[in-house]
């Protein structure tokens, strides 16, 4: 089985780092409207994290995962 997952990075006011991760995102995926999306999270403060509100968006990335079952 395979997994898509759209990870979305952030730096908080304490210098750290935050992850919003979306399962399943639509392909193909456009870079302007996720970097549009990240802009949007950072400016209106929606989100709360143990390490800080969010300043400043720093990568978005894909990451696959392929899990084979040995014993089922």
């Amino acid at each position: 089985m395979t997994t898509k997952t759209l990870e979305l990075l952030f730096q908080t006011t304490e210098g750290k780092s935050a992850r919003i991760v979306l399962a399943d995102p639509v392909d193909p995926i456009d870079t302007t409207k996720v970097q549009q999306v990240m802009d949007l999270i950072v400016s209106k403060n929606i989100f709360q994290f143990s390490s800080g509100e969010l300043v400043a968006a720093i990568d978005a990335r894909v990451v696959e995962k392929t899990i084979t079952d040995l014993i089922a």
